[in-house]
């Protein structure tokens, strides 16, 4: 009987990671997939060119915006059930924006989107968490999660690009219903509810000043991509967000059923693991955006020759991340989170030399190897760090934690990234330009001849920032990181 009864309950473990993951990848992809169809779904709505932007923004606002808030209901209010209430919202925003007949309703169907992605996100990683023990069973879910995290993006394009090309941009929403669907199903049958111990009570104060901080945050961030870091709308949102952001912090120092309990961050090993994450999310979410770019603009590949080029990366990281946990379990996490932002720097310093003449196979080829390994070699360590001795009941405030840091990492990465970049190749296009007027000569043509090359330079000098932060990220990870291990014979992790 007892030998029928593990199994049984391995299975059901097993199969609810599946389940869990695959709903992780859906929501990773739905980040990258609409890029290829921008101009598809502008021509179809009529989005005027400064409006098309908040297609991409709706959904990280709220995404990112209510992370924190969405981990920890889970711990309050039952893991399961708010997992189930977040899918329903997702495939319900999901459904509305393949079906939407105009901007607005697109805008306001992505937001919804992104709330419902920030109920799943964080509980559905806590859920792991006290569904499999900490050590080498957990470290091998982490690494089909971390995996899947490392490909979402580069999958993201490519089946953008085929659903644009062979259907039609409303496919990119309306092929997430069948499988939310599926996974709506089967959830409740393998899935077990979970949460922490007490009486449920709302830190209602915490939760309105971090979520509308968060927010404020990437709206500002937002805002700065487009209109300049000095606009009055920029200042006074991240402004705003600084000020509420603090006022969380003191609430969460004095009331006493804290949204995100800030004894957490006495664990060294956590704290430090989210900075990296942070520094991993801006690293990681521009790469992807630039070398999109410049495979587009200055390569000339279409949006499907774009998704297929990053079949190679995702590869790499699938191969990368199961031999990550496998390393973690038996070196710790510390050498090997340092292995793989040393890598994705690494990475980041080849993509460094693009040319504009260049080719899939000098120019791409060798950084997306060496950045696949260092993604698949840092996903699943900062993972496991990120929730490594915290308490079954800080599961949720533990994961939203972690997903935020990556989360608002991005957004940061993008923005800042891309002010850098936007400033070295409009300052090369100025100084065209008035050579070219000095002289006696067309500017606009002069612009026009050296456009690729004025792109390629800010692309060049961005990707030398982004491996800077890769390389914090690794001095972090040797100086505050502790190393961790499954020692043979003992229950836990031990620090070592």
């Amino acid at each position: 009987m007892r030998g029928g009864h593990v199994p049984e309950a391995d299975r059901r473990r097993w199969i609810a990671l599946t389940l869990l993951s695959l709903t992780q990848f859906v929501l990773i992809i739905d980040v990258s997939i609409v890029n290829v169809a921008l101009e598809d779904i502008r021509g179809a709505l009529e989005f005027s060119q400064e409006d098309l932007q908040w297609i991409l923004s709706a959904y990280t606002l709220t995404f990112g915006g209510l992370l924190l808030l969405g981990g920890r209901l889970g711990d309050l209010f039952g893991r399961r059930r708010l997992f189930l209430i977040g899918l329903v919202v997702f495939t319900a925003g999901s459904a509305l924006c393949g079906f939407a007949q105009t901007d607005l309703m697109l805008i306001l169907s992505r937001a919804l989107q992104g709330v419902g992605a920030a109920i799943i996100s964080p509980v559905a990683l806590s859920i792991l968490t006290t569904t499999f023990a900490e050590g080498s069973e957990r470290n091998k879910a982490l690494g089909i999660w971390g995996a899947l995290a490392g490909v979402g993006g580069a999958v993201g394009v490519l089946a953008g690009g085929l659903l644009v090309e062979y259907l039609s941009w409303r496919w990119i929403f309306l092929v997430n219903v069948p499988v939310c669907l599926a996974v709506l199903f089967f959830v409740p049958r393998y899935v077990d509810e979970s949460r922490g111990e007490g009486r449920p009570r709302m830190d209602a104060a915490g939760a309105i000043s971090v979520t509308a901080g968060l927010a404020l945050l990437i709206y500002g961030l937002v805002h700065a991509e487009t209109d300049g870091w000095t606009d009055p709308v920029t200042l006074a949102t991240l402004g705003g967000a600084v000020l509420l952001i603090a006022l969380f912090v003191v609430i969460e120092a004095r009331v006493r059923d804290a949204l995100l309990p800030l004894s957490i961050f006495r664990n060294r090993t956590l704290s430090g693991a989210n900075v990296v994450g942070f520094l991993l999310g801006a690293a990681i979410f521009a790469m992807f955006f630039f070398l999109s770019l410049y495979m587009q603009q200055v390569l000339g590949y279409s949006a499907l020759g774009t998704g297929l080029r990053y079949l190679l990366v995702a590869i790499v990281i699938v191969i990368a991340a199961g031999a990550s946990q496998a390393l973690v379990t038996r070196l710790g996490v510390r050498p090997v989170l340092a292995i793989g932002m040393g890598l994705l720097a690494l990475g980041l310093l080849y993509f460094a030399q693009i040319r504009v003449d260049g080719g899939y196979g000098r120019d791409l080829v060798p950084g997306f190897i060496l950045a696949g390994i260092g993604l698949g070699f840092s996903f699943v360590p900062v993972s496991i760090a990120a929730l490594q001795g915290v308490e079954a009941r800080l599961a949720g405030a533990a994961s939203g934690l972690i997903t935020t840091s990556q989360q608002v990492g991005g957004a940061v990465g993008i923005a800042v990234l891309s002010t850098i970049a936007n400033a070295v190749t409009s300052d090369r296009v100025d100084e065209t330009a008035a050579g070219a007027a000095s002289a006696g000569r067309d500017p606009q043509a002069a612009v026009a001849s050296v456009l690729p090359d004025a792109l390629v330079d800010g692309f060049r000098t961005q990707f030398y920032v982004a491996a800077a932060m890769a390389v914090v990220g690794l001095l972090l990870t040797l100086f505050i990181v502790r190393r961790v291990r499954v020692v043979p014979g003992e229950p836990h992790p031990v620090a070592v």
